[in-house]
């Protein structure tokens, strides 16, 4: 019997490991910036053309290579950060596998230019597929240069999983500002298809933080510091009134190494208890010392994940240190020892408290009454008895009102379930005047086989997705103009996804302009959106579109249909009128699938006979 087993050629084992290592062109920024940082270097220039797939330069003045490690780097395995297995656990340089270099050549075309400042000349090498063609001498300045052209050349397939170029470019930028927050005492640069996009010269972290996301967070960074034999905590933490509804501006560092941990991403959003509005994500960038033999860092090869030896240690310190920096700044509520706890209120302001903290009463569009003002309306509603309009007319007024909110033009698709009335009238036996809303959350209906119960959030949902799809694919968005243009600061990411997406977003209603330093100038919403906080909802809307991307794979139209859908929806807690639940339902049947959203969760469900009775049998 022959043998079969045998060893992989170098070519195909590179490309095994590039797979893991170099999964997009943000992945070699990483990897080459950081061995810039390894190289002691003080000013890092990174070159990108065509977001990464036609060209990434890394240019830094570092120590330099030999021609021989010139050569040597290249190799698998082949670093110069460890020598034997012991120092695993005490790892201080940003790289230490030895497997980057390999896995870039493997799958791209790669040019290096090197030269130590002792050496008379340097060294020029160039590298096809893990192919060697060409190595020289030359002449060049001191450091490196390592210029990675046409990423995955000989991989088409993986070349075909790329995104699009604004995507490629958000990631890479991402890394950009990952390495250049973690060492604030480096110049960095960032130059993209010829036009400057960063300049950040060397200094303190807080001018870093203002270089990268912009002059606004001048004046909302509080600085938060607590040192332990353990563990040292350093940084800045947002103030709340800043917090947004988009992630992506929370950063941890252990030893100046970006890490992603939920874990330690709750002990902070705990410090922030009861200060943020709800889904909102406050800036935060930490920095942690803590000694390497408490941690192991050699858990991915992306090395942005990472274990220590006492968890929960780390996560009451860093918890405790951001209470701290709330507390020292007046964030947090105090006590007032000024106020005579023994002293009993008069019982007259006690019912005055107590009216005032009544819950408020929501009406149809969202607003709150005051049991004072209830009391108000119905002194006026006996003031003018006798002259209020019909109540058919009120019934009218209520529904063209509705119909403003979801949608100035009802989306009707061909269905048994229309009739020439357009109610819904044939829907197992469900008459429109058996309508009750639950809880100020659900609908219920008797229909032939039992009970209908119907989440008034995901039927609008639904609705909507519907509407919005269609005006994405006839390209016919109405927009409505806001009195006063509203300025949104986003992050470099966001403000790159809006750009990438900006013909698909006029085409839905919205009307805005790009303005400098990162500032979208939002001057008109989709028709039918109302919404009191524009800054707000494109902010949950930037949210939604990025978690619908990471999560879904569908076509834009359908992702942004369905994220605007989400934002949108009147949400639980709004009282609905009869008109107005009569309105709902009708459009949901008349849907593209009423009975589930986009994202595949149930718009209602039936209780029918059988299962009532069930649940009055003994067992």
């Amino acid at each position: 019997m022959l043998d079969i087993i045998q060893l992989l050629p170098d070519s195909i084992a590179n490309q095994i490991a590039a797979g893991e290592v170099v999964q997009r062109p943000a992945s070699v920024v990483k990897e080459l910036m950081e061995n810039a940082i390894d190289a002691a270097a003080t000013e890092v220039q990174l070159i990108v053309k065509d977001a990464g797939k036609t060209l990434i330069q890394v240019i830094d003045n570092g120590v330099g290579m030999s021609p021989t490690d010139a050569r040597m780097c290249f190799e698998r395995h082949a670093t110069s950060k460890i020598k034997k297995s012991e120092d695993l656990f005490n790892i201080s340089t940003m790289g230490f596998r030895g497997e980057a270099m390999a896995s870039i050549a493997a799958v791209a075309q790669v040019e290096l230019r090197t030269n130590r400042s002792e050496e008379q000349v340097g060294t020029l090498i160039c590298i096809e597929g893990s192919a060697l063609k060409k190595q020289e001498e030359i002449v060049f300045t001191k450091g490196t240069s390592i210029a990675v052209k046409n990423l995955f050349f000989n991989v088409p397939a993986r070349r075909n999983f790329l995104k699009t170029n604004a995507v490629e470019m958000r990631h890479v930028l991402d890394e950009f500002q990952r390495v250049a927050l973690a060492h604030s005492e480096i110049m960095f640069s960032l130059v993209h298809n010829d036009l400057e996009v960063y300049r950040l010269t060397a200094g303190k972290l807080s001018h870093r933080i203002v270089g990268i996301f912009g002059k606004s967070y001048r004046e909302q960074l509080i600085p938060c510091q607590e040192e332990t034999p353990l563990i040292k905590v350093t940084g800045y933490i947002g103030k709340p009134d800043n917090a947004k509804k988009t992630r992506g501006e929370q950063f941890f560092f252990v030893n100046h190494r970006f890490i992603k941990s939920g874990y330690l991403h709750h002990a902070v959003m705990t410090a922030f208890e009861g200060l943020l509005p709800k889904q909102h994500y406050p800036f935060y960038t930490l920095f942690l010392e803590i000694d390497p033999t408490h941690i192991d860092i050699n858990v991915h090869p992306t090395k942005t994940e990472i274990k220590f030896d006492d968890e929960r240690t780390v996560y009451a310190i860093i918890n405790a240190a951001v209470r701290r920096a709330l507390g020292t700044h007046n964030i947090t509520p105090a006590l007032d020892f000024d106020v005579d706890v023994n002293f009993s209120p008069d019982e007259s302001e006690m019912k005055k408290v107590a009216v005032e903290q009544q819950p408020k009463e929501i009406d149809a569009t969202g607003y709150q009454k005051t049991p004072r003002e209830k009391a108000n309306i119905k002194n006026w509603e006996k003031l003018f008895e006798g002259f209020q309009k019909d109540t058919k007319e009120v019934e009218a007024d209520d529904k063209e009102l509705f119909d403003e909110i979801t949608t100035p033009t009802t989306i009707t698709f061909e269905s048994s379930l229309n009739d020439e009335k357009g109610n819904i009238s044939t829907v197992e036996g469900h008459t429109e005047s058996n309508l009750l809303q639950l809880h100020l959350r659900y609908i219920v209906t008797q229909v032939k086989s039992g009970l209908m119960v119907i989440d008034q959030h995901a039927a609008h949902q639904r609705i909507l997705y519907d509407k919005y799809l269609a005006t994405l694919q006839n390209k016919n968005g109405i927009s409505q103009q806001l009195l006063f243009p509203t300025t949104v600061t986003l992050n470099s990411s966001d403000y790159e996804l809006m750009k990438e997406l900006s013909e698909e977003l006029q085409a839905l209603g919205f009307a805005f302009t790009f303005a400098d330093d990162y500032q979208l100038v939002l001057q008109g919403l989709p028709a039918g959106v109302r919404f009191e906080n524009e800054k707000e909802m494109l902010e949950g809307f930037i949210e939604q579109l990025k978690h619908q991307q990471a999560s879904l794979q569908l076509p834009v139209h359908e992702r942004m249909a369905n994220s605007l859908a989400k934002r949108t929806a009147i949400r639980p807690n709004t009282k609905l009128s009869s008109v107005e639940m009569n309105t709902l339902v009708a459009q949901l049947f008349t849907s593209s699938n009423p009975n589930y959203t986009p994202s595949g969760e149930p718009t209602l469900v039936i209780l029918d006979m059988v299962k009532l009775g069930e649940m009055f049998v003994n067992p």
